[in-house]
Order: C-alpha cells, then sequence, then structure tokens
C-alpha cells in the first residue's frame, strides 16, 4: 500500500487508509484535522459530539504513531482546546518532545484573552532514535529601518550571521488572510510553516504523511523540499485541488547544495548544520565585528 500512495493524493476515509499503511514506514505524520467548530468542510460534518470526536481522535491518532518509523516524528495543530486533550491520547502511544506556539492573532473580537495562537504537538516515537535538525530563523528586524528589533547591549558581533536558533514560540510565520491567496478550503496552513517542520525532523527522500491534507499545503512543502508524500482527503474537489497545486512546484527549493524554506523571495527556514555550505551564499563581512546585520543579503547569482 505505501509504494502505491507514494507521491499521490489518496480520495478516502483516513482511517481506513491509515490501516493500510505498514508499521513503522513514513519519517514524519503531520496531521491539521476537523476542529469540531462546525467548519463548511466539502464532504464532512464537522460537528460531533463531544465524547464521539475523542474517540475518533484516538483511533488516528494510534494510527498515525503507529505508521511512524523509530526514527520519525509526529506533528498535530489544532487550536489549545481540543491539544489538551490530544496531550493525553498521545501520551500513551508516544513520547512528548515539545507545545510549539504558532502566534497567529486574529481581528478584535470585543473580549480579554482573545485567541491569539494554534499550537503544534510534536511527539517522537523513540526520543533515542529521532531524528531531529537544529533550526535558525532570520533576526526580527522593523519593518521600515530593516534595523534589528531587539537590543542585543553591544552584543552583536557574537550572533549568528543568518539568525537564532528556534524557540518554541514562532512569531514569523503568518496566517493566509488575504482570499487571494487562499484555496477553498476553511483551515489552509501555510508553506512555510509545514516546511519548517519538515526541514526540522527530515532528510531527502524521507516520506511525510498527512491524513488530512486539505488542499495540499504538506505535500506541496514536501515536494518543494525533495521529500517523497502522502496525502489523504475524503473530498474529491481537495484532492483535485491539492493535486492542480503540486503540479505548480518542483523539488528546487534549495540554496547549493541545501534544502532552505523560502518566503516572499527571503530564506526563512535553514538547518544549523548546512550553514557551512550555504554561509558562501550569503554577503556576509570578513570581521565579525564589522557585520552590519541589515545587510546580510543573498548574493545574485
Amino acid at each position: 500500500m505505501l509504494a502505491k500512495c507514494l507521491n499521490k493524493i489518496v480520495k478516502g476515509d483516513c482511517l481506513g487508509l491509515l490501516k493500510k499503511i505498514p508499521d513503522n514506514s513514513v519519517d514524519m505524520a503531520f496531521a491539521d484535522p476537523p476542529f469540531n467548530l462546525k467548519k463548511k468542510y466539502n464532504g464532512y460534518r464537522d460537528s460531533l459530539e463531544f465524547k464521539d470526536y475523542l474517540a475518533w481522535c484516538d483511533e488516528w491518532i494510534g494510527e498515525m504513531v503507529r505508521i511512524t518509523k523509530p526514527t520519525g516524528s509526529i506533528f498535530i495543530h489544532n487550536i489549545p482546546k481540543w491539544l489538551s486533550y490530544y496531550v493525553k491520547l498521545l501520551n500513551e502511544h508516544a513520547s512528548f518532545k515539545h507545545w510549539i506556539a504558532w502566534h497567529a492573532p486574529t481581528s478584535p473580537m470585543g473580549k480579554s484573552l482573545q485567541p491569539a495562537h494554534y499550537g503544534v504537538l510534536f511527539y517522537v516515537k523513540d526520543p533515542k532514535k529521532t531524528k531531529i535538525y537544529e533550526i535558525r530563523m532570520p533576526h526580527e528586524r522593523e519593518r521600515k529601518s530593516d534595523y534589528l528589533r531587539k537590543d542585543y547591549g553591544g552584543k552583536k558581533a557574537g550572533l549568528h550571521p543568518f539568525g537564532p536558533l528556534l524557540s518554541d514560540v514562532w512569531t514569523d510565520i503568518h496566517r493566509i488572510k488575504h482570499n487571494k491567496y487562499r484555496d477553498e478550503h476553511p483551515c489552509q496552513l501555510p508553506v512555510p510553516l509545514l516546511e519548517r517542520l519538515i526541514l526540522m525532523t527530515t532528510g531527502e527522500k524521507d516520506v511525510v504523511l498527512d491524513p488530512f491534507v486539505g488542499t495540499g499545503t504538506t505535500a506541496v512543502a514536501a515536494k518543494k523540499l525533495g521529500r517523497k508524500y502522502i496525502g489523504f482527503d475524503l473530498d474529491e474537489e481537495y484532492k483535485k485541488i491539492s493535486e492542480s497545486n503540486l503540479k505548480k512546484v518542483k523539488p528546487d527549493s534549495k540554496i547549493g547544495k541545501s534544502w532552505v524554506s523560502f518566503h516572499l523571495g527571503e530564506v526563512r527556514t535553514l538547518r544549523d548544520k548546512d550553514w557551512a555550505d550555504l554561509s558562501t551564499h550569503f554577503e556576509i563581512p570578513e570581521s565579525m565585528k564589522d557585520i552590519d546585520f541589515t545587510k546580510i543579503k543573498l548574493k545574485k547569482e
């Protein structure tokens, strides 16, 4: 079954399809399931009874862990309400690694403590064997001046030229808010978010599986980064949109020999271990003391 699904979007119920995937066969499993908030999905009623929803989640979560390799990783994206329940379910199957808070503010809704982030649970199959790479993001800058937003108290010379290692709070990747950039789907994630997760936990030609692929974001990110992908979805229309999106991209998101994530023409995510190769493609002053962090850009090839 695995070979038949590679680099394809398969129409069908995720539970039935997951059960056909062999044990320990994918390198990364990512899920962005329905939130049970009565959103308008094609072919799915997003309104189950509380106990029924959690029972259903327990099934597909168990299957995701089963099919993931001992070296692999499991990610689940949702709102904090459901993630708090997923933690209990996942703790029975895998080992907790991180709760990533993805900053995604909404428009003011006239109430305090309004939701301003989504969460991504990061679990691993075997903590001693897990494949994880250190990831760097660009230094945060002021939009108009391009100067560093953070004051480092005269210690800028000791900073990494590209940017800091990631924390578990991500503020630099934003939701898709404008309709002209969205597909016909109620919960579309930005490609750079998935590219970051993929770069963090997989290698070239590894297999990335998404049981709720929607309009193909996970598959698109995997293909751009030279990984293999498997996507499942109930709806034929979403399947067609996914396949159309996949035709528009190539496995070419790299600089030199290293895979990176681009956004709006700039490098958004890279692996720390690749910096020795990547640094030759950036314009960096010879002396660290002379570094102007506003001028570190990709060289024009």
